[in-house]
């Protein structure tokens, strides 16, 4: 067993920071991990937060989906671990 098996929490533990960024629930999203090409929502993602930022890991294969940093008034945002992030707009209102 790796280290990363025991210290991770699903990709929901990550919704708070992610809708500092996104007008969408992330979490509810499916996404496809760049690495072995699985897809599923992101709330299946394992997620690291005991660095200075939060880490997402496919749950397949352990490469990283996401990692994200807050630095006083910036977000970092890195999503190259995944090929694409299909987010649901049927639930976001129109602003006209």
């Amino acid at each position: 067993m790796n280290s990363l098996a025991s210290n991770y929490l699903d990709g929901n533990a990550a919704a708070g920071e992610l809708s500092t960024i996104f007008a969408m629930d992330v979490t509810a999203a499916e996404g496809q991990c760049a690495h072995c090409g699985a897809r599923k929502r992101f709330a299946e993602a394992h997620v690291y937060m005991q660095g200075p930022g939060i880490v997402a890991r496919c749950a397949i294969c352990q490469h990283v989906l996401l990692r994200l940093v807050s630095d006083r008034q910036r977000v970092f945002l890195d999503l190259r671990g995944m090929t694409y992030l299909c987010l649901d707009t049927d639930h976001v209102r129109s602003s006209v």
